[in-house]
This record gives structure tokens, C-alpha cells and sequence, in this order.
């Protein structure tokens, strides 16, 4: 038998790569250049960069903000609460005006990180639910009231939703030093914005020589600074203890007040001081008194307490987000009635 014939290899078929092959393969391959590359098998990488573009980076955008909001439509002084509920409010019903929210201490949100007695959850009375249902903060309903289960929750969110508004610029580590009052075109006593200056340089007028202040200039500030205390909206004192009595009593902004002590201080109103604690009634008298209590300045929140004579709230937190919310309110009231060039009030319309 003659041996069998040798059987020829199949030939290999050759493929070529459809365009989505392709680009699955890129996709799957870091990515380099400018971009940097993304691999967490330890090679991530990042873009390069100069340490003097950091510098610019920061720079031009802090002091082209400074220059535009030198002259605002409206000024909110403190982050709290009350401060940040009132700028949302304002902000997103009228996102024409130009907000500017002064914070003298480097972390908005003055005492509503925490509950009462260092506890996580907020109590919110209703109606006020209301308010967390429109920024999207989620509540167990417990019948007169709703629970939040960390008041991080409330103020990480309304600080982010705050921040992201166009219109609005929160200057934080920024303390108001006093008020700018100038007689109007009625020739009536107005607030006319604020003096400004950054709160490390505000604690160490007693260390250094002179260092001046800056201003801004808004037709209507909005002051929520909180009651006189250790914890007052705009208080650090009683963390720096490097700073005088001296300084705290010049410069009311560092121990809670500030607005209405510098009102009180210039001979233009009357404290009535804060009463105690009365959870029952205190909300619904600071919510429903936020007010306009002196040309161009509304003044609402737990400030309001030291001016009013309102009892203390304690925890609950609902009379701050009503009292924020009626000063937007009173805000919009105010800016239709008047005329205003260039930050200051000239007219009626």
C-alpha cells in the first residue's frame, strides 16, 4: 500500500480589526498625555503641573471675585443655618441679583453640623419640612415634626447647592469688622455695606500695627449671626484664646450679635437680649419678626433674639430655615421698592 499523501495545514485566516475593536483596545489601555493616566494596578498618574499655576489658578479667580463683589445686590453675613437657607431661597427666586455671603470662619455652617448636645440628628419642626422636601434632604416623619438623621446631611447639602448657584459667592474666613452707615436720599441713617477684613488679620489688631479693612458696598445686608455666646454664629474666640477682651468688645463680629451690637454701639438701637430657652414659642417669634430693622439691614435668625428679647431655641432647627426664608422674602420686597445705582439706594421706584 503506497503511504497516504501528507494532508496540507488549514490555512490561518487573518483578521483585521474592525474600528470597534479598536477603540475597545484604547479604551482599555491607560490613558496618557495630558490627562494624566487613571490605573489603579499602580500606575496612576497624574497631569503635570508648576507650582506657580496653583498660585494663578487661586489667585486671578479670588481677586476677580473681590472686585466684582465689591459692589453687590444683596450681602448675607453668616453661613449658618438661617444664612444659607435665606441665600438659596434668594438666589434661586431671583437669579438676577448678585448675592454675597460673608462667613468669618474657615467652615460655613455655624452650629448645624451637629444636633443638640453634640448628637447627630436635627429636629425640624413643621412646617419646615417643607423646605428640606425642596432641596432634597431625606427625613423619618415623626408626626409634628421630622428627624434628619445626621445634620451633616442638611448642611453638606444646602452648602453644596448654595455654592453651585451662579449667582451667589460665599467669602469664608471673612470677618465684617462694622457697617457701613451713610445718610440716604431721604436723608435718613442707611446701611450700606459692610467692612470687611480676613479673620486672621480681625484677631491680630492687638499683635500687629494698623492693618485696614476692606468694603463691600450692597444696597441691602442681611445679617444672621447668631445669638451672643460662645458659639454665636461669628464667634472664635472661645477656641483662640490668644485673643484679648479688649478685641472681643471692639469688635462685636467675633462674639455673636454683630449687626445689631453695632447698631446698639452707634447709638441706633436698643438691645432687649436674648431670654431663655422656650422652644414653643421661640421659633414662631423669630420666623414671624425677621425684618428689615434698620435701613438696609434685615436681621433674622438667633441674632434677632438679641435684639427682640426672643427666648433661645435650642435644638430645632426650623425656625432657622423659616427665618432664612422670610428674609428672602422681605429681601425681594425691599429691592422692588427701591432704585438702586452702583450698590447704593437713590431712589424710590
Amino acid at each position: 500500500m503506497s503511504p497516504s499523501a501528507a494532508t496540507a495545514p488549514a490555512p490561518v485566516e487573518l483578521k483585521t480589526p474592525s474600528a470597534l475593536d479598536i477603540k475597545a483596545q484604547q479604551a482599555a489601555r491607560p490613558k496618557v498625555g495630558e490627562a494624566g493616566v487613571e490605573d489603579y494596578e499602580g500606575n496612576y498618574k497624574f497631569a503635570p503641573i508648576k507650582e506657580y499655576e496653583t498660585s494663578r489658578a487661586m489667585s486671578t479667580r479670588y481677586f476677580k471675585d473681590m472686585y466684582e463683589r465689591a459692589v453687590s445686590d444683596v450681602l448675607i453675613i453668616g453661613a449658618g443655618s438661617a444664612g444659607l437657607s435665606c441665600a438659596y431661597q434668594l438666589a434661586t427666586e431671583r437669579p438676577d441679583l448678585k448675592i454675597t455671603i460673608l462667613e468669618a470662619s474657615v467652615s460655613p455652617g455655624g452650629g448645624a453640623w451637629l444636633g443638640g448636645q453634640l448628637l447627630s440628628a436635627m429636629v425640624v419642626r413643621k412646617p419646615a419640612h417643607k423646605f428640606l422636601e425642596k432641596v432634597g434632604i431625606p427625613f423619618e416623619d415623626e408626626g409634628n415634626y421630622v428627624v434628619v438623621k445626621h445634620a451633616a446631611l442638611f448642611t453638606s447639602t444646602i452648602l453644596s447647592k448654595v455654592l453651585a448657584l451662579p449667582n451667589v459667592k460665599l467669602f469664608n474666613a471673612t470677618a465684617c469688622e462694622d457697617l457701613i452707615i451713610k445718610v440716604g436720599h431721604d436723608g435718613q441713617q442707611r446701611v450700606s455695606g459692610v467692612v470687611s477684613n480676613w479673620t486672621l488679620v480681625t484677631l491680630n489688631h492687638d499683635t500687629q500695627s494698623c492693618m485696614d479693612p476692606n468694603t463691600i458696598t450692597a444696597p441691602l445686608t442681611i445679617s444672621f449671626c447668631g445669638h451672643d455666646g460662645p458659639f454665636g454664629a461669628l464667634s472664635l474666640t472661645s477656641t483662640l484664646t490668644s485673643v484679648s477682651f479688649e478685641l472681643t468688645s471692639i469688635l462685636p463680629s467675633l462674639s455673636g450679635a454683630f449687626s445689631v451690637k453695632r447698631l446698639a454701639s452707634a447709638g441706633l438701637a436698643d438691645l432687649g437680649d436674648m431670654r431663655a430657652l422656650d422652644m414653643s414659642r421661640s421659633e414662631d417669634m423669630i420666623v414671624n419678626q425677621t425684618r428689615e430693622v434698620f435701613p438696609g439691614l434685615i436681621v433674622g435668625g438667633m441674632e434677632l433674639s438679641e435684639l427682640d428679647g426672643a427666648p433661645r431655641m435650642g435644638a430645632s432647627f426650623g425656625g432657622m430655615f423659616g427665618s432664612g426664608i422670610k428674609a428672602a422674602h422681605e429681601a425681594i420686597k425691599f429691592l422692588d421698592k427701591y432704585q438702586v445705582v452702583d450698590g447704593e439706594v437713590v431712589g424710590t421706584v
